[in-house]
C-alpha cells in the first residue's frame, strides 16, 4: 500500500507540473488551460493484455431515496473513461432505482437512513455498515463521496467512519455534493490528507471559505484565496468549479480550467481517476 500511496503522489505532481507547462503556452491570461487537452495526456492507454479490474475500480458512496441521479452518473461516467469496474454503495431504498439504471454498475445496499433505524439500534447498524464497507475497501483504487449522499444525521455519521477507514488504508477520495456539507462541519477527515480531493460549487465554495478562512469569498483574488484555502486545510487539492474551474494542492499555484469538462458533477470521477492511475 506505500509503495501504491507514493505513485499516486507521483501522479499528482505530474498533474501539476503538465498544467504548469501547459499553461505556459497560452496566450489569454497566463492562467488558463485546456483542460480537455491536459486530461487526455494524462489518460493511460487501453491494454489489452490486462486482465478485469488492472484498469481501475472505483466506488461512489452515496445515493438516498431523494437522490438517485448523481451517483449513477459519477459511476456510469468512471467506466465510459475506461474504469473495468464501478460500485455504488448506497441506501436500501436506493439501491433498487440505481440498480434499473444499468446493469453495468455494481451496486451494495449498505446504508441506512435515521427513519429506518431505531435509536438503540443506531450503535449496532452503525458497526455492522462499517464491517460491510470496510470488506471491499482494499479493493477500490478510488472512493468518491457525497453524489446524492443527502444529509440524514446518522448517514452522515455513518459515511465519517468510513472516511476514517479509507484514509487509514490510503484509499483515495474525491469529495463532492453533501460530502462537502460533511468535511466543512468536520475538517478533520480530510486535514492533511494528500490523497483527497474536494470539488465545490459555487455555494459549497462560499462555505468551506467562511468556516475555513473565516471571511467572504474574494473573486477578485481569487487564486489567491484558492492556494490559501488548500494551504490551510493541509495536503488536500481543491478544484473549484464555476464558469473557470480553478484548481490547487496548497503549494504548486492555482490554475484555471476556463469552460473544461470538470465543470460537470460526473467528470468529477473521470478527473481524479486519470491521474491516480
Amino acid at each position: 500500500m506505500q509503495q501504491c500511496y507514493g505513485s499516486i503522489i507521483r501522479r499528482q505532481q505530474h498533474l501539476i507540473r503538465c498544467l504548469s507547462t501547459k499553461m505556459q503556452s497560452f496566450s489569454m491570461s497566463g492562467l488558463e488551460v485546456d483542460a480537455v487537452s491536459v486530461l487526455r495526456s494524462l489518460a493511460p492507454a487501453l491494454d489489452p493484455n490486462k486482465h478485469k479490474g488492472q484498469a481501475g475500480k472505483i466506488a461512489v458512496l452515496g445515493g438516498c431515496r431523494e437522490y438517485t441521479g448523481a451517483p449513477y452518473f459519477t459511476a456510469i461516467s468512471a467506466l465510459k473513461i475506461g474504469a473495468d469496474l464501478s460500485h455504488v454503495i448506497c441506501t436500501k431504498d436506493a439501491a433498487p432505482v440505481i440498480k434499473s439504471y444499468s446493469p453495468e454498475l455494481i451496486v451494495h445496499p449498505l446504508l441506512e437512513e435515521s427513519y429506518n433505524v431505531r435509536d438503540e439500534d443506531k450503535q449496532s447498524i452503525s458497526t455492522r455498515v462499517l464491517a460491510e464497507v470496510d470488506k471491499w475497501l482494499e479493493r477500490f483504487d478510488c472512493l468518491v463521496i457525497g453524489p446524492g449522499l443527502g444529509r440524514d444525521p446518522f448517514l452522515l455519521d455513518c459515511v465519517s467512519e468510513i472516511m476514517k477507514h479509507a484514509r487509514r488504508s490510503n484509499v483515495p477520495m474525491v469529495i463532492d455534493g453533501d460530502g462537502l456539507f460533511l468535511v466543512t462541519n468536520c475538517l478533520e477527515l480530510v486535514s492533511g490528507y494528500p490523497l483527497a480531493v474536494l470539488t465545490p460549487n459555487i455555494n459549497e465554495y462560499k462555505r468551506l471559505v467562511q468556516k475555513v478562512l473565516n471571511c467572504d469569498v474574494n473573486d477578485q483574488d481569487g487564486p489567491q484565496q484558492l492556494l490559501s484555502l488548500a494551504n490551510s486545510i493541509g495536503g488536500v487539492t481543491i478544484l473549484r468549479k464555476g464558469h473557470s474551474d480553478y484548481i490547487s494542492d496548497g503549494k504548486e499555484g492555482t490554475f484555471s480550467f476556463y469552460n473544461s469538462l470538470l465543470s460537470s458533477l460526473y467528470i468529477v470521477s473521470e478527473y481524479f481517476f486519470v491521474y491516480i492511475l
